[in-house]
């Protein structure tokens, strides 16, 4: 049996997007290489980049068990402290970051 490997690549946001808390949002990602009989799920969590360290908040995810093939999620923007090192881990099978952006 092959395992199939899938790692979206994120088109939305990208370094330069701002998030306000509270706002309805919509992260997107790219599905050409999830196979469309596929039901592979995935789980969105926000990070913080300090150092070496992503500091990813894996107790409250963004969004999660939403299907990858369908290319986008909407999330409502939790409440942190401001920042410019903030980046979106799309998880499926493996993760996938962004740059940073706000």
């Amino acid at each position: 049996v092959k395992r199939i490997v899938v790692s979206p690549q994120i088109t939305c946001p990208k370094a330069s997007t701002t998030w306000n808390e509270g706002d309805k949002v919509t992260v997107t990602w790219d599905t050409s290489g999830i196979p469309r009989t596929s039901n592979f799920t995935g789980q969105l969590l926000l990070g913080c980049v300090t150092g070496d360290s992503e500091n990813l908040d894996i107790d409250r995810p963004l969004a999660q068990d939403f299907f990858l093939n369908e290319g986008s999620v909407q999330i409502v923007v939790p409440n942190v402290p401001d920042g410019s090192h903030y980046i979106v881990v799309l998880f499926g099978d493996s993760g996938n970051a962004i740059p940073h952006f706000t």
